[in-house]
């Protein structure tokens, strides 16, 4: 049996899920969340406690059992506290600030690179140096981040660049120099 697959899911008050077929809803304080379960897993609802079962031990749905029982914690767990990725801005004249609902980023290039917050994504920028993306899926929040992330990646030789919160960079030495 799948460590994580077995494990019960707590549905807190105030959220209300619902499985009609291949497709689970889970609606919370925060926002509504949709998605089709795939496979053969299944999702069965006692009071406030949801099981993931599957079917049998074929290897597909052993590998989907952990799978499906993640995303569904993740949606309850989305619509009651939701998600935040943290990310940092390194170098001189490197900033960000927040324009309505979309994101406004100087990082060296001739122009501002503009970052449009899909729907259930929003920006926060408490410093000028930090961006917060904020949302109840998981899923897009990590991808938002990972594309602001893309657009000016850590260098290795002095750090600059957009990175994760806590993320390291491992540093190069650089040329040597005439000795």
């Amino acid at each position: 049996m799948s460590r994580i697959g077995k494990a019960p899911i707590t549905v807190p008050s105030g959220v209300d899920v619902s499985v009609s077929g291949r497709t689970i809803t889970v609606k919370g304080p925060k926002g509504t969340l949709s998605r089709e379960i795939p496979g053969e897993i299944t999702v069965r609802q006692e009071e406030s406690t949801l099981f993931v079962e599957r079917p049998n031990d074929e290897r597909d749905n052993r590998a989907k059992h952990g799978l499906v029982r993640s995303l569904v914690n993740n949606m309850v767990v989305g619509v009651t506290d939701g998600f935040a990725k943290e990310l940092e801005i390194v170098g001189v004249g490197y900033r960000a600030e927040a324009q309505g609902q979309n994101l406004r980023l100087a990082l060296g290039f001739s122009h501002p690179v503009m970052v449009d917050a899909p729907e259930g994504i929003s920006f926060e920028v408490p410093v000028q140096t930090r961006v917060i993306v904020k949302g109840i899926d998981k899923e897009l929040v990590g991808q938002v981040a990972a594309n602001i992330r893309s657009i000016r990646k850590p260098e290795p030789y002095k750090g600059k660049g957009v990175r994760y919160l806590d993320e390291r960079i491992i540093r190069k030495a650089g040329k040597a120099g005439k000795k």
